[in-house]
């Protein structure tokens, strides 16, 4: 598979380190370095405001994804701006037009975007390369959590060896190239 759109999931907002918005700058400019697009919420805050800043001053192209209800938030200067009638629209359209996911530290949105990307990974829905960026460490206690759930036996092996625990941008980009 040659990765040509990543989905990145991340925060409505920048977070408490500026490692966080850092990372996402980081992560912007090496996605269109690269010639892989941008696919992600739409939204022109927090972290989703930064990565999609970053992938557009460098030439690259960034599609955006969101329900009408926040259509007020979108971006207003994407390669392409998907409108859709609902969250879960969204998220179907997001992983529609990816071939791979990143998360990069967020909120609850995230989280669940995440844990549904896996999901439908674990239910043979889609063979995409899904990418923890656990920057500064951010996802260790999510990690320590799911590796309990898989010690419990409430996880398969398989499943959670299915998901790559990254802490660097050129990892990233190395694991994309691979995929």
């Amino acid at each position: 598979m040659s990765v040509k759109r990543v989905c990145v999931f991340c925060g409505s907002r920048t977070g408490k380190k500026t490692t966080y918005a850092e990372q996402a700058r980081e992560l912007g400019k090496s996605l269109a370095s690269n010639h892989i697009e941008l696919v992600y919420g739409g939204g022109d805050i927090g972290l989703m405001n930064v990565i999609a800043d970053a992938v557009l001053s460098y030439g690259g192209k960034v599609h955006g994804v969101i329900p009408e209800h926040l259509l007020n938030r979108a971006h207003g200067n994407l390669t392409a701006l998907h409108v859709t009638d609902s969250m879960h629209e969204r998220k179907a359209m997001m992983a529609e037009l990816s071939d791979a996911f990143i998360a990069m530290p967020g909120g609850f949105g995230t989280f669940e975007e995440l844990l549904e990307t896996i999901t439908w990974c674990q239910l043979d829905l889609h063979e995409k390369p899904v990418i923890l960026f656990n920057m500064d460490g951010y996802y260790d206690l999510l990690i320590k959590f799911i590796e309990q759930a898989v010690e419990q036996g409430f996880i398969a092996d398989h499943s959670w060896d299915a998901i790559h625990v990254i802490t660097e941008t050129e990892d990233c980009l190395d694991l994309l190239a691979s995929s």
